[in-house]
Order: C-alpha cells, then structure tokens, then sequence
C-alpha cells in the first residue's frame, strides 16, 4: 500500500510548492465486510509550520479529526473555517476541498483522516 506517495504527490503542484508540503503517514487500510467493494482508511497528515495542500477532491466519503495545532480550510461553496485541537469536519465524495493549511507560522498540526473508497486502497486524493 503506497498511500504516501499518491496522496503526497497532490502536495506537488500549484501553490504548495512555495510552502512546507505535508506529510501523509497510512495507518491502516481494511476492506468493510458489510458494505462490499468499500475500505475504510485511516492516515496522519502532518502539516509544518505554514504547510499547506492546494485544491484537490476526493473520491470517497473523508472525515478529519484535528489531533494538535489550529488548521484552516475550506471546501468549494463554503466559507473558510478554522478548526483546532478536537474538532471536525467532513468532505462529501468529489467535494472540491480548495484548501487545508496550519494556521500557525511556527507550530506544527496533524490531523487524522478516514476515508471511506473503493476496496483497492488507490489514490485516496486526486488534484483538482
């Protein structure tokens, strides 16, 4: 399962590359016996000091959990909203998420994400 690599290569393109990428860590990746042809994946997305991930979506269900630090982010039609230490928010399938950046200049954030998608485990974030 190589889930770094396809969702960090996201972090590649377009404003990012001006500022700190983040850095996706896979937890795990199961299949759901009771709902066939779906996973449930778990990763860590740490962001450094000022990191940053551009415009994307993704193809399955994600729900973000902030672990540490204060991100921002935004998905297309809503308004930007900061979350910090303990709370959520969640990503539609195929939701244009414009933004997710740590708010801080000079601590670091994670935040745990699950994504509900297709059984293969495959690119869990596509650039938008």
């Amino acid at each position: 399962m190589d889930m770094h690599m396809q969702m960090a290569n996201a972090d590649a393109d377009g404003a990012a590359g001006a500022r700190p990428k983040t850095v996706v860590t896979p937890i795990s990746c199961e299949k759901l016996p009771n709902v066939p042809g779906k996973s449930i994946t778990t990763v860590i997305v740490a962001f450094p000091p000022n990191g940053f991930t551009p415009r994307h979506r993704h193809p399955g269900s994600v729900s973000a959990f902030v672990l540490n630090g204060t991100l921002r982010s935004q998905l297309e039609g809503g308004p930007a909203a900061v979350y910090t230490e303990g709370q959520t928010w969640f990503e539609p399938p195929g939701a244009v998420h414009l933004f997710a950046e740590n708010a801080s200049t000079t601590e670091p954030a994670e935040l745990l994400a699950t994504f509900i998608a297709d059984d293969d485990c495959g690119p869990l974030t596509i650039p938008d």
